[in-house]
């Protein structure tokens, strides 16, 4: 069985569009079918793909602008196998909670989160260029809709800002992707956007560092990082639960995925130029989201800040550019680590806040613990699986990105590591004021339904398997991984040694050349 990434990109857009021509109450079960469906073909191809890792498969690929050199091209590899996989897993787990709720117009809310699933899988399984692009662009319309008409209070200002923030982004990487294609075409070639093709040609170091700097504004509003996070907090507050699931868990994965993808193999020279400027944002990350953390008391900002810290650990792996590729190898897990927790931690989030009529400040929502032992203990595993405790797959995640940045950054890893500390303060101070504080005023303490059961337990099932068996992850992506960063890491390598004489090989290589 072969399986059709078209099939796995575009079921669920199908499924909305569907659910506009079936009785009102049913769309949501039809969306919720194609993702079910999605994840089957997510675990099936997990399944087929070699356990040591392998090249690109179940390529599609096919003209689509030929006359612009842009092509319609699909592809898996270890890079993106377990972020369509979390992706799938996600969507299940956020439209299964949308649909034990009522919301106006159904029809509506249903497709565009059929939408927003569609452009989130065509953006990890892209190949070309053009069409990362487009299907980037493309998931900033479902969720201004899904926070601008079905979100909380201020849910106009906080779509503004979204849109101001990652709207800029989209279009500076626009004209970096158009710059890109343009100038890597050697004389007499035909232009191309496809990734391989850009792989192989090259571009000189000046402009590949411009062009770095253009995807680089895109991908850090998207993640949120320090200090492009500011549309962060408003749409935090206003998002609808089973909305912020899935924006907050997967869609921030892709500006990270875009600079393994994209820029460091892509950009090397530039990748290695500004490796200090992103390791810096990135720890600056980790201690100001971790701090910011602490202070809060709405519980939904204590998340939010959680994973400006927990994306500054991703920045600083993609960026550690050691020759062994240990930091991106962690980097990629923490990606599907830091999904597989925070998906439950909101869907916590929703059941306390159930049961405090509807607050979701954490001095109000105290003693839920108490005849809860059910939520307490699956909200136990998760925090401990947040705050990379031995035995998770955090743990290893972390622990491989610390490997990777003290063989080349080790100051930087070594403030980095501070921040292993702060996330235990704010994760304990989260799980102690929620579950074992005095029953705040209002609250009923009472222990999960079998409908919010069902989706956490799902949850912290996975997250208990990778931590018993995190290797199942990292011996597939490895192959994929490591040659990402291969040229940047054999460039920061050399020039540590005095060295600046490189030659490219062709084919995608870098190797130092012996000093005349």
């Amino acid at each position: 069985m072969t399986v059709s990434l078209s099939i796995l990109v575009f079921l669920p857009l199908a499924a909305g569009f569907a659910g506009a021509f079936v009785p009102r109450g049913m769309a949501r079960w039809l969306v919720l079918g194609a993702t079910v469906g999605v994840l089957a073909l997510a675990v099936w191809t997990i399944a087929d793909y070699p356990s040591a890792g392998g090249g690109l498969r179940y390529a599609t690929d096919a003209k689509w602008i030929p006359e612009l050199g842009i092509r319609y091209s699909l592809g898996v590899d270890g890079l993106n196998l377990f972020l369509i996989a979390l992706t799938a897993l996600l969507w299940v787990v956020a439209t299964f909670a949308a649909t034990l709720r009522e919301w106006e117009r159904p029809r509506l809310f249903f497709f565009h989160m059929a939408l927003a699933e569609t452009a989130v899988l065509g953006a990890f399984c892209a190949q070309d260029l053009v069409l990362f692009v487009f299907f980037f662009d493309l998931m900033l319309v479902p969720f201004y809709f899904l926070i601008g008409a079905w979100g909380g209070r201020r849910r106009v200002q906080a779509t503004t800002k979204l849109v101001i923030y990652t709207l800029v982004g989209s279009l500076l990487m626009l004209a970096g992707a158009v710059a890109l294609g343009v100038l890597a075409t050697p004389e007499g070639a035909h232009v191309s956007f496809s990734l391989a093709d850009l792989a192989h040609r090259t571009v000189g170091k000046g402009t590949q560092e411009w062009i770095f700097l253009l995807f680089a504004a895109a991908f850090l509003v998207k993640a949120p990082a320090f200090p492009f996070h500011g549309w962060m907090p408003d749409a935090y507050r206003a998002a609808p639960i089973p909305v912020l699931l899935v924006f907050s868990a997967v869609l921030s994965k892709v500006g990270m995925y875009g600079f393994l993808r994209i820029v460091l193999p892509i950009m090397p020279d530039a990748s290695q130029h500004f490796q200090e400027l992103m390791i810096a944002i990135a720890v600056v990350s980790i201690l100001y989201g971790s701090v910011l953390a602490f202070t809060q008391d709405d519980v939904r900002l204590v998340v939010g800040y959680s994973s400006v810290a927990q994306l500054g650990w991703i920045l600083l792996g993609i960026f550690a550019l050691d020759l062994e590729g240990k930091g991106a190898q962690g980097a990629l897990l923490q990606m599907v680590n830091h999904g597989l927790v925070v998906a439950p931690l909101f869907l916590i989030i929703a059941a306390l806040a159930v049961r405090a009529d509807g607050s979701e400040s954490l001095s109000r929502i105290g003693g839920a613990a108490f005849r809860a032992p059910v939520l307490a203990g699956l909200f136990l595993i998760v925090a401990l699986a947040t705050l990379a405790m031995p035995g998770s797959s955090n743990f290893v995640g972390e622990l491989l990105i610390l490997f990777g940045a003290f063989s080349t950054k080790i100051a930087f890893g070594l403030v980095a590591s501070a921040g292993v500390a702060l996330a235990a303060v704010y994760m304990i101070r989260l799980y102690q004021r929620s579950m074992h504080n005095r029953v705040g005023p209002g609250v009923e303490p009472r222990d999960l339904t079998r409908g919010e059961l069902v989706p956490i337990a799902a949850l912290v099932a996975v997250i208990v398997a990778l931590g018993v068996y995190p290797h199942f992850i990292v011996r597939r992506t490895e192959a994929s991984t490591v040659p990402q960063v291969t040229g940047a890491a054999i460039i920061q390598h050399a020039r540590t040694r005095g060295a600046t004489y490189f030659v490219h090989d062709g084919e995608g290589a870098y190797f130092e050349k012996a000093k005349p």
